[in-house]
């Protein structure tokens, strides 16, 4: 659209079709991009983690689950964080797709060094995105959310609390949550094991 012919078609309308997203990203550190040199006291947990956990809350009964996490980078000051979980009977044996959950995980930064200071975006196919401030203490991450923002059919989700860590190589996690008019309970713990990266 141009002032002179407000009805001209926009310039993308007739352009050439585009190939594949060109840029790569990675959970592996020895290939693809160079990690930013702002996430060097998150590179303990690039890579796909793959474990057990147990889940449960006030409300619930307790049940087992399986999970798979991906944490990766394209090169610029932030982690992609991506879970997909799924309920295991007590044989071990898949039962139904659980929770999924997407989000980005970035430091604070002071000019250009990263403090241990950390935001962390997470979001679910539920409905419920919750904004988290944090802090890093070696491999150790402590997450509290800062706030929950849920679509009108979402689970009343009002704060959470996290916990991770890297012990003897394996990613440790536990997640407390404040939902449905319950206080802050856990709900999540797992113990994951990289299998990739």
């Amino acid at each position: 659209m141009s002032e002179d012919n407000p009805l001209a078609p926009p310039p993308w309308l007739n352009a050439p079709p585009v190939g594949p997203y060109p840029y790569e990203e990675s959970h592996d550190l020895r290939v693809g991009p160079k990690l930013h040199p702002t996430l060097d006291g998150l590179l303990p947990y690039v890579g796909v983690w793959r474990g057990r956990g147990r889940g449960g809350y006030p409300t619930i009964e307790d049940f087992d689950y399986a999970q798979e996490i991906r944490i990766s980078h394209d090169g610029r000051p932030f982690l992609f964080y991506e879970s997909r979980a799924w309920i295991l009977d007590e044989q071990s044996r898949p039962v139904r797709p659980a929770g999924r959950e997407v989000g980005w995980w970035r430091p604070v930064l002071a000019g250009e060094r990263a403090t241990d200071e950390l935001e962390a975006l997470m979001t679910t196919p539920t409905g419920v995105m919750e904004l988290h401030i944090g802090k890093r203490k070696g491999t150790q991450l402590e997450f509290v959310t800062d706030a929950v923002v849920r679509t009108s059919t979402a689970k009343a989700v009002s704060a959470g609390h996290r916990l991770f860590g890297i012990v003897e190589g394996a990613l440790l996690y536990a997640q407390e949550m404040a939902a449905v008019g319950q206080p802050l309970s856990p709900h999540l713990s797992a113990r994951l094991t990289r299998v990739a990266g």
